[in-house]
């Protein structure tokens, strides 16, 4: 069995553009450190990366999210480049979750022993990738490490995983400023 880690949308607009936040630039070094640990056991890496359209403002998400970022090309739709190098396997994905993913890893030859998300946006993206995981391997165990996580708000992160924890997603804790 292999394990898997999903690094979700570690890119410009989320960590330090449109849409960045102090506690999103502060998990950088801990994301880094955790993938490094992931190659060096053997485990498989996917990073997915939010990929919106030139008219994302007249999209269901982008009237309800009325920020521009992400645009498939530009700078702030490209993965950090502090993790740029590690991002070999990457699933564009419209939306907040990804069914592809969900596809991709259900197809996989070799079983799954475990799936570890981390990244952005805890409250959106990494929760919704999370239950699809669960929804297409419900026999995996699927776990967050919410030291390298950031959602939109510190409370929104805190009520993400929360709502995980109850779906029965492990939810390892620690504090990103830790590494």
């Amino acid at each position: 069995m292999r394990n898997c880690l999903i690094v979700v949308d570690m890119q410009k607009d989320f960590v330090d553009g449109a849409l960045g936040t102090k506690e999103a630039v502060a998990i950088v070094p801990a994301v880094k450190r955790r993938i490094e640990e992931a190659l060096a056991a053997g485990e498989k890496v996917i990073f997915t990366r939010d990929t919106h359209p030139e008219n994302y403002l007249e999209t269901q998400e982008g009237k309800n999210l009325p920020v521009r970022h992400c645009v498939r090309g530009t700078e702030g739709w490209q993965i950090i480049p502090e993790l740029r190098e590690y991002a070999e396997n990457v699933v564009d994905k419209p939306t907040f979750g990804s069914t592809e993913l969900g596809r991709m890893l259900a197809a996989e030859e070799e079983p799954i022993g475990r799936i570890t998300l981390i990244g952005l946006c805890t409250d959106i993206c990494v929760i919704s990738n999370a239950l699809l995981c669960k929804a297409f391997l419900p026999e995996v165990p699927i776990r967050v490490e919410a030291r390298c996580c950031a959602g939109v708000t510190p409370e929104s992160h805190d009520n993400a995983l929360a709502a995980m924890k109850i779906c029965q997603i492990e939810v390892t804790e620690g504090n990103p400023r830790e590494g």
